[in-house]
C-alpha cells in the first residue's frame, strides 16, 4: 500500500484526511509546519505527499521546488492543496513541479481520485 505524507497546518483538515486515509488503508504521515518537511520527506520517502500551499515557516511553493531540485526525491508525486484555489495559484504550483493541485474545501471523491491517478502515474 502507498505511503503518503500529509503537510497540512489546519487541524480540522488534517483529521478529515487522516479519517479518509486510515479508511482506505494508507500508510500515512502528517507534519504541521513546512520547516523540516524536505527532510522528513528524505527521510520517509512517500509515494504521495499532500501539500498545503499556505504553511507557516516554508510554504508548499517552497516544498515543492526544493524536491524538484534534489535528484533524489524529485520523483516524490506532490498534490498540493490550497483554499485560494485560483488559476493563478494552480500555474505557479504545476509550474513548480506539482503534479496536482486540488482547492480547498474538497469533496472526498474528488481527492481519491486525484490521489489514485497521481499513485497511478508514479507507479508507471
Amino acid at each position: 500500500m502507498a505511503r503518503i505524507m500529509v503537510i497540512e497546518d489546519e487541524d480540522n483538515i488534517a483529521i478529515a484526511l487522516d479519517y479518509l486515509l486510515s479508511r482506505e488503508g494508507y500508510n500515512h504521515s502528517r507534519l504541521a509546519t513546512g520547516a523540516g518537511a524536505v527532510e522528513a520527506i528524505r527521510a520517509e520517502r512517500p509515494d504521495l505527499v499532500l501539500l498545503d500551499v499556505m504553511l507557516p515557516e516554508v510554504s508548499g511553493y517552497q516544498i515543492v521546488q526544493d524536491l524538484r531540485a534534489d535528484p533524489d526525491l524529485k520523483s516524490v508525486r506532490v498534490l498540493m492543496m490550497t483554499a485560494r484555489g485560483s488559476v493563478v495559484e494552480r500555474r505557479k504550483g504545476l509550474a513548480l513541479g506539482a503534479d496536482g493541485f486540488i482547492a480547498k474545501p474538497f469533496e472526498l471523491s474528488e481527492l481519491r481520485a486525484e490521489m489514485t491517478r497521481l499513485l497511478e502515474q508514479g507507479a508507471a
